[in-house]
């Protein structure tokens, strides 16, 4: 297969770019225990590739990222293993539903969805920071499955979550934040695994067609992992060094306004359906 070598600056601009986002995002996930996936699918939705190509890109490059992270944890003695083999399978079952539903629906319609979902979470992160962590309760491992399932189906369909609704929840319920971090961190490498085997899948029987061509989405693919495995090692010391509740409103901040801005230039295209269109009459805005 020959290579058009005008097509080099174009594709070192993609890597510089995503190896950016990538290692801001792992830095902000290793401060908080999340955010990688949620700044990621933000900034390539974006730049208009697919929501289910998007999350593909994503859990492709957090197979390493997210390994990275979990040796570390496993490492520092930081997981709790009730906890972890509550999470995984029950993120695992979670996420490949969800791979497999986003590849069959109309990508428009679903990047409304997943624009919709990212802004909300962005929300969701921006009052985490300004509330800080509850610690007024007492641990229990209640609901932990359902918790991991709805967790795994987000994230594979939204690109993101795994971290803004377990971690969260989890911490809020009273969990110590050194035990949360590391087993939700730990069990989301399992987890992303399988999200990645079943976009593969999918890629493999046809149902998820690639846009864009190979190099440039390989280009951001490899900027996303070297970014994040970059930014791995000195996550630590940026959680000493910077208020973990000011990373996450930064992160939570660009978030929000890329859904914001991507909902701006999406709506044309959405009223050609039915329903946001009878809805925009109503409302007045169309």
């Amino acid at each position: 297969m020959e290579f058009n070598p005008d097509l080099w600056p174009a594709l070192a601009a993609t890597f510089g770019l995503f190896l950016f986002v990538g290692f801001f995002a792992q830095l902000v996930d290793g401060a908080v225990g999340m955010a990688y996936g949620v700044i990621s699918s933000s900034v390539l939705l974006a730049f208009g590739v697919p929501p289910a190509q998007a999350s593909a890109t994503i859990h492709a490059a957090e197979c390493f990222t997210t390994g990275a992270s979990g040796a570390s944890h496993l490492m520092h003695r930081n997981v709790d293993w009730k906890l972890l083999f509550r999470l995984a399978p029950a993120g695992v079952v979670g996420g490949v539903i969800g791979a497999y539903l986003l590849t069959g629906f109309d990508p428009t319609f679903i990047k409304a969805v997943v624009i919709a979902y990212l802004g909300v979470l962005g929300v969701f992160m921006m009052a985490r920071a300004i509330r800080g962590p509850r610690d007024d309760e007492e641990p229990h491992l209640k609901h932990v499955i359902p918790l991991g399932v709805v967790g795994g189906f987000l994230d594979a369909s939204g690109g993101g979550g795994w971290g803004p609704i377990v971690t969260s929840t989890l911490l809020g319920r009273g969990h110590a934040p050194r035990y949360v971090i590391g087993s939700v961190n730990s069990a989301e490498f399992v987890v992303t695994v399988a999200i990645s085997l079943a976009f593969l899948w999918t890629m493999l029987t046809g149902r998820l067609q690639l846009e864009g061509g190979l190099a440039t989405g390989g280009a951001a693919l490899a900027g996303l992992i070297f970014g994040g495995l970059m930014a791995a090692p000195i996550a630590g010391y940026v959680t000493k060094i910077a208020p973990a509740r000011g990373l996450l409103g930064a992160a939570a901040l660009l978030v929000m306004c890329l859904s914001v801005w991507q909902g701006i230039q999406l709506w044309p295209r959405l009223l050609e359906y039915e329903i946001f269109s009878s809805v925009a009459q109503t409302a007045g805005l169309h």
